[in-house]
């Protein structure tokens, strides 16, 4: 290691500006002969800048591509308009067929039965949702509506025979159908035979009373038919009513009352049916010439079946007593229709009112519901301890 000085001495090192200065050579004398001219630095091109940092952009909200529907040319969207109407006009023949031959058969229907099979199955649906609806909720809504039902049966009832040239008194017969009724539900069983006996007591003396006061000339024959008839009415709607409401009073008494309700009406729709469809050998031709004995058959078979069923899934008793109750309220019903076919043919009318379109009157409706009450409160007071756990 030498002590002399650095750039001290003839073989000192170059250092490192000189070997950068352009003016010098390699022994330290400038260049600026003319084989090789003097480097001018000002002639170097500046260096270019280094590439600026990336700076983190800020996301921009992408609109998603609006997608263009294609149009459809006017010749398209004519044709589908075309096809839309031909359907539309092809929907409303077959619906306009359908109900030209709806109306055929229900006029055919008419002419055989006298009965608007429409208007019939409707308001007869309404009836049974109501009816439903008041046995199933709670049964005391029955009362009105038995109470309701028993009111317009004696004003039908009292307007028909006073058609026929009876005196029957409407307020009496009010006042005692509703003091009646309502006895079978809200007082003992005795106290209703009671006021069976005062109600009928009522109207008769009224009528007797009223007689005397009129001074009309009627004879007595007259005035104790009057009297008879009058009493006959309590016992027939208010009376058989009522027996529907002592059973209704009864535990599970409302599964009784719709049960023999049911079998009724199945009984007369069955009869129904099967006499429209095969209906040929008069039952009674003097008193119901539109009833046939193949309509009985279809009541038979209705009426069984549906007190058997009636009687395994709601009342829960064994087979055979359902048979013995369709079979109880089938003789019932048929009895009760005859009996009223045979009572307005002694009126000379063929419905008791017009007030229900399909069906007639109310008491055309109940001529055989009224008179199955007193099979099924039997029945009831027989064969409740059967049920079958």
């Amino acid at each position: 290691m030498s002590d002399d000085p650095i750039g001290e001495g003839p073989e000192t090192p170059q250092t490192r500006r000189d070997a950068r200065d352009p003016a010098f050579a390699a022994d330290g004398a400038p260049l600026g002969d003319s084989a090789f001219p003097g480097f001018d630095a000002d002639s170097i091109p500046p260096r270019p800048p280094l590439p600026a940092e990336p700076v983190a952009a800020e996301p921009v909200a992408v609109e998603p591509p609006v997608v263009v529907a294609p149009t459809l040319a006017t010749a398209d969207h004519n044709a589908i308009r075309e096809q839309w109407r031909a359907a539309r006009d092809e929907f409303g023949t077959h619906v306009s067929h359908a109900r030209d031959q709806i109306d055929q058969a229900n006029e055919r229907i008419k002419e055989r039965t006298g009965r608007d099979l429409v208007l019939a199955i409707l308001i007869g649906l309404a009836f049974g949702v109501a009816l439903l609806a008041s046995l199933l909720f709670i049964k005391i809504l029955f009362v009105p509506f038995a109470l309701a039902a028993a009111l317009l049966g004696v004003y039908e009832l009292s307007l028909a025979l006073r058609g026929s040239g009876r005196r029957i008194d409407l307020i009496p017969q009010f006042i005692a159908a509703g003091c009646l009724v309502l006895s079978a539900y809200f007082l003992d069983l005795w106290l209703v035979w009671v006021t069976l006996f005062l109600a009928v007591a009522y109207v008769v003396v009224w009528r007797l009373m009223a007689q005397m006061v009129a001074k009309d000339g009627r004879t007595y024959g007259d005035v104790l038919s009057d009297a008879v008839i009058g009493g006959f009415v309590q016992i027939y709607v208010p009376f058989l009513a009522a027996v529907a409401l002592i059973l209704l009073g009864q535990e599970g008494g409302e599964w009784w009352v719709l049960s023999f309700i049911v079998i009724a009406v199945v009984a007369d729709t069955g009869a129904y049916a099967a006499g429209l469809a095969f209906g040929r050998h008069p039952m009674a031709p003097r008193i119901s010439p539109k009833k046939t004995w193949e309509g009985f058959g279809g009541a038979v078979v209705g009426s069984i079946a549906a007190g058997v069923l009636l009687a395994i899934y709601l009342l829960h008793l064994p087979w055979w007593i359902g048979v013995i109750f369709g079979a109880s309220i089938l003789l019932s019903a048929t009895l009760g229709d005859l009996g009223e076919s045979m009572l307005k043919r002694d009126l000379g009318i063929k419905d008791m009112s017009s007030w229900l379109p399909g069906h007639g009157g109310l008491l055309d409706r109940l001529d055989s519901i009224l008179p199955s009450t007193i099979p099924a409160l039997c029945l009831y007071f027989l064969f409740s301890s059967w049920t079958v756990l």
